[in-house]
């Protein structure tokens, strides 16, 4: 976190330099050093070798005494880390660097890649939404990537459960960016290990945090900067009325980036947060040639007013969802029911969906409906579909 303990008056003349990726992660790895202030310091002191030079004497100046910058073993310790993960440091000076991201409020100064940094830049998009996320809006998310891949968008979404997981599988044939809140070579939740290797093969990972470094609550909005900052606009796919799908639809708005939400059923309480959205202001979308229409007409309601009239959001992550589809503990009758019902809405969702989403036996489901059906909780509805109750 930035704390902005650097206090500038009259400003020094920018020293020239050329900097080296130690100096540059030398100095956002320093002590009290966040993005703002990174920046804060380039823009005084002209590199950054020149900035950690300052640092003690700013830092004493502003009440702290013995300030030692980052270590130069640690920064090259972490670019040891970086390689052997397979990672490219991108620096905020490269040309690699995405230009949409470089244009927001305190940038993250380096980025690790692992993959094609080319994917960054390849007019994204990010498609995200709740980690609990009924079958019909997995189909959606699916649906939305695949169309928006199709006609040469880059998916950007942030590796989680649900809406982002099926976003990114359904765009690895035409390209996938995933944000992470951890390091590089840390995949949260473990179960998107897989998917996120395939990403590292057909698009790219990346992060500002250094390798190794394991995600915390505190990551998840910095995280979620950057998922809006790649992106042209960002399609929210079910949200409830407070998560971190909004937090980032919040930095979008911020950004002056496109918002565009799927509407929802408003008894659905994961529909809650896409219809507030599109109550504000947001662009309604209903598939991902509504999203194409939006961007080239450019007729969304001003980003800077909808971000002023937006209600905030507290929370920094969404909370701990279930574990993954085929976790053990499926033969529990309870668990089934309770992993079923997490997949419908009031929406109608087909049965057949349903079965597939699960990965159980049509049979398993089959009695696991009727046994819900006789308790009240659900609705079989012609065309072999159900609904919540």
């Amino acid at each position: 976190m930035d704390t902005g303990f650097v206090s500038f008056g009259s400003p020094s003349p920018p020293r020239a330099g050329k900097d080296d990726d130690l100096a540059y992660l030398r100095l956002i790895r320093s002590r009290r050093v966040g993005p703002a202030t990174f920046h804060r310091l380039m823009d005084e002191y002209g590199s950054a070798t020149a900035a950690l030079e300052a640092l003690p004497e700013i830092a004493a100046a502003a009440g702290v005494a013995d300030y030692v910058p980052c270590h130069e073993a640690a920064a090259v310790a972490e670019i040891l880390a970086g390689r052997k993960a397979g990672a490219k440091l991108i620096r905020h000076d490269s040309p690699l660097y995405p230009p949409a991201l470089r244009q927001i409020e305190a940038a993250p100064p380096i980025l690790w890649v692992r993959g094609n940094p080319a994917w960054l830049k390849h007019s994204p998009i990010a498609v995200i939404g709740a980690r609990n996320a009924s079958s019909l809006g997995i189909r959606m998310a699916r649906g939305m990537a695949a169309g928006l891949g199709g006609v040469g968008h880059t998916v950007v979404a942030g590796l989680a459960r649900g809406i982002d997981a099926a976003a990114h599988q359904a765009a690895l044939p035409t390209g996938t960016v995933a944000v992470l809140a951890g390091g590089v070579d840390i995949v949260y939740p473990s179960v998107n290990a897989g998917l996120a290797g395939e990403i590292a093969e057909k698009g790219a990972l990346v992060t500002e945090q250094p390798p190794g470094m394991a995600p915390a609550a505190r990551h998840f909005p910095a995280r979620n900067r950057i998922i809006s900052g790649l992106s042209r606009a960002v399609v929210v796919i079910e949200a409830a009325h407070r998560s971190g799908s909004l937090i980032t639809a919040k930095c979008a708005l911020d950004q002056g980036r496109e918002v565009m939400a799927i509407p929802g059923h408003p008894m659905d309480a994961r529909a809650a947060g896409c219809n507030q959205l599109i109550r504000d202001g947001a662009q309604l979308a209903r598939s991902a040639a509504d999203v194409t229409e939006a961007l080239r007409a450019n007729a969304s309601t001003d980003a800077k007013e909808l971000a002023d009239t937006y209600c905030p959001v507290t929370e920094t992550a969404d909370p701990p969802m279930p574990g993954p589809v085929n976790a053990p503990g499926h033969d529990d009758p309870v668990a089934l029911e309770a992993r079923l019902l997490s997949r419908l809405s009031p929406s109608p969702t087909g049965e057949n969906e349903l079965i597939r989403d699960l990965g159980l036996p049509a049979s398993t489901v089959n009695a696991t409906i009727q046994a819900l059906e006789l308790q009240g909780r659900v609705a079989r509805l012609a065309g072999g579909r159900i609904a919540l109750l």
